[in-house]
């Protein structure tokens, strides 16, 4: 039996309620997953809960470019969200919503306890301001030149060449990504929480073994340059929480981001008796807490996230797992390529269960990224699940039903054997237990060719056909079938479906860590179902020819209305790995607008599904402004931004025609009604 029942909370990062999930998305939330399914296969109390992270900038933009408010973005997103989960087998305790009550409450209650004890500092800062929308912007909204390497078309706080941060200010030639003009300079009172107050009690804790030494690496350099302030405030208009007693003034969401961990839970105390918010939370709660979140985000959750805890009476975590991320084939995840797949993408065509094996074949315990390879994908399920685990079961029932009335024998004639592998699992746990999923996988695939060839060697199919070898054959499928039911129990944090049907195939109830200790003999058990099939190489290309970025060629010739690119003469030809590069997307004409000095320009502001984009066309002659609004077009996404005299150009609309002496005959591409913004063009 395993040690005293344990009670442990669990946590995932809380995928963002602005788009799908995806398959780099999958990795923390099957890993999470597997981790607690393994300690609730134990014995433990262990629960998991998420939520959408539902606050900023990006959901009130895209809510207004749809025409609906944000909360019904979030609920529709959350949707989505949990189809996603659902179909991959990741089962939350808990799923909630970071904009909910409970996370309100949360948010406040730390906030005013870190006021309370002056953790909490105002002063006026510049900001980046966009004098058309009204609004100051966000770092990610502002484009313009790298002030350290001079590269073009940077965002506001980083340069993605050379890996330069600063501030927006220092951006040179910056522009409004939401509306292309020249943002202004403009004070305004922000609030800040004074992370410098905990580095004593952080570098306690981070030296307590609560992260991995990578990440404690990586935080020696924010020690060694000083800790400084964090701004949690945000003007309006923001979707978030405002800040009690700051009028127009509102929480950052990265503030109340982390805390819906905490209203998640506080959502299930109210759902089920059992749990109590304080037992869990109080600083002096017994239970353990863990955090899975991704590398990108290890300075939030290990400096923010434990000091602000720690300033408001709070528990901290035991531990803040981080991971790498994931690439396909070796590379990143490219639309072009088809390799950025969507989880719902991949469900139409492959079995969920076989990629939450591979990525527990790739997972160990540290930050290293993890490659998807489609061919070593197929060739691994295809031998580890279907030709090594599966075919144990379906080697041996046969017989079993067949030639026994569905008994399995009176007893088992390899206790030895069978005692090895129980004997195996303390290690197998402890993998677990460590997240070096990856070795478990390679332990448990080693009982699985030890139990093959128990099976070889005595050929059951050979005995069967001579006379009185029958109990022989009974006893050595009986054999069989116990060591499958073993690494089956083993495998059942990652494989759950599978299981399930293994459980009703044994006909014995539910397979646990602690009642395989002894065979299962002198039973009936059910007829053999196929658990499994083969990954078909041509599943595996229909997923990857749905999320390719490929267009089919318009008739009469397409062509681009941006003015700063010229129309190539027809009869130049090019390769299709060329014509595959260019993303054709669906989008959502929702402002149309004369640019003042410019005779052939409109300025068109674009909805690509969440994302906005600030195009200029030559289409002036043909349409009005009033005509385009709400009309869908089809636009190149992929297009490197261009600096105008006029603004920003954030890619091109298509267009078809021969234009004509006065310009008029030229069409914009309108896609049919139930077209989306965002949507592909194949």
């Amino acid at each position: 039996m395993a040690n005293a029942q344990r009670k442990i909370l669990v946590t995932s990062a809380l995928p963002y309620a602005n788009g799908p999930i995806h398959l780099g998305h999958l990795v923390e939330y099957i890993q999470t997953d597997i981790w607690v399914r393994f300690q609730k296969h134990r014995g433990h109390h262990c629960t998991y809960v998420c939520a959408d992270d539902a606050h900023g900038t990006p959901i009130m933009l895209r809510a207004q470019n749809e025409g609906i408010t944000p909360e019904e973005l979030v609920e529709r997103i959350g949707r989505e969200h949990r189809a996603d989960f659902d179909a991959f087998h990741i089962r939350f305790d808990n799923y909630h919503t970071t904009h909910s009550e409970e996370n309100r409450q949360c948010a406040e209650t730390i906030y005013t306890r870190l006021e309370k004890t002056g953790h909490i500092a105002r002063r006026t800062i510049v900001q980046a301001y966009d004098p058309k929308k009204q609004m100051f912007l966000p770092d990610r909204f502002i484009k313009g030149t790298c002030p350290r390497c001079g590269a073009d078309d940077q965002y506001g706080d980083n340069c993605e060449k050379c890996g330069a941060t600063y501030s927006p200010t220092d951006l040179k030639n910056p522009v409004s990504a939401l509306s292309g003009v020249t943002p202004i300079e403009k004070p305004s009172e922000h609030y800040f929480f004074k992370l410098g107050d905990f580095e004593g009690m952080l570098q306690f804790w981070l030296k307590g073994g609560h992260i991995q030494p990578e990440i404690a690496r990586k935080l020696d350099e924010w020690f060694e340059s000083g800790l400084q302030d964090w701004d949690i405030s945000r003007d309006a208009p923001y979707f978030g929480f405002g800040i009690p007693g700051a009028p127009g003034k509102f929480f950052y969401v990265w503030l109340d981001a982390p805390i819906g961990y905490m209203g998640s839970f506080l959502n299930l105390c109210g759902k089920r008796s059992e749990y109590k918010f304080e037992e869990y939370w109080d600083g002096r709660s017994k239970v353990e807490l863990y955090h899975f979140i991704g590398k990108d985000i290890a300075y939030f959750h290990t400096l923010f996230w434990p000091a602000m805890l720690h300033g408001a009476g709070y528990r901290l975590p035991n531990g803040v797992f981080c991971h790498g991320f994931l690439t396909v084939n070796g590379a990143k995840m490219s639309k072009s390529r088809g390799t950025f797949i969507m989880a719902e993408t991949y469900r139409k065509h492959l079995n969920p269960e076989q990629l939450r094996y591979y990525f527990a074949a790739k997972l160990g315990s540290g930050i290293d990224d993890i490659d998807l390879n489609l061919d070593d994908f197929q060739a691994r399920v295809n031998s580890d699940l279907v030709g090594k685990v599966v075919n144990i079961a379906s080697r041996c029932a046969r017989f079993i039903n067949k030639n026994f009335a569905n008994q399995l024998s009176r007893t088992c004639t390899e206790l030895d054997l069978y005692q090895s592998f129980v004997d195996a699992g303390a290690e197998i746990a402890e993998l677990y237990e460590k997240r070096e999923y990856a070795h478990a996988m390679r332990a448990i695939m080693a009982l699985a060719d030890r139990a093959n060839q128990y099976i070889d060697e005595n050929k059951p199919w050979v005995l069967i056909k001579d006379e009185g070898m029958e109990s022989a054959v009974q006893d050595i499928c009986t054999v069989g079938l116990n060591l499958f039911r073993v690494l089956i129990a083993y495998l059942k944090p990652v494989l759950p479906i599978t299981t399930a049907k293994v459980e009703s195939f044994f006909n014995f109830g539910e397979l646990t860590w602690h009642n395989i200790q002894r065979p299962l003999v002198d039973h009936e058990i059910s007829a053999f179902e196929p658990l499994m099939t083969r990954i078909d190489p041509k599943a595996v290309e229909a997923m990857l020819e749905e999320s390719k970025a490929t267009v089919a060629v318009a008739q009469p010739p397409v062509t681009a209305t941006n003015p700063h690119l010229e129309n190539f003469p027809i009869g130049e030809t090019i390769e299709f790995d060329d014509f595959a590069k260019v993303d054709l997307r669906i989008a959502r004409i929702v402002k149309a607008e004369h640019v003042q000095g410019a005779d052939k320009l409109l300025q068109l502001t674009l909805d690509l599904g969440g994302e906005t984009r600030n195009v200029f066309a030559g289409i002036k002659s043909a349409y009005s402004p009033e005509e385009l609004e709400g009309k869908l077009t089809v636009m190149v996404a992929n297009l490197a931004p261009r600096k105008m005299r006029f603004g920003m150009s954030e890619g091109m609309v298509l267009a078809a025609g021969p234009g004509g002496k006065d310009g008029k005959q030229i069409f914009i591409l309108n896609p049919d009604e139930g077209a989306e913004p965002g949507m592909k063009v194949k």
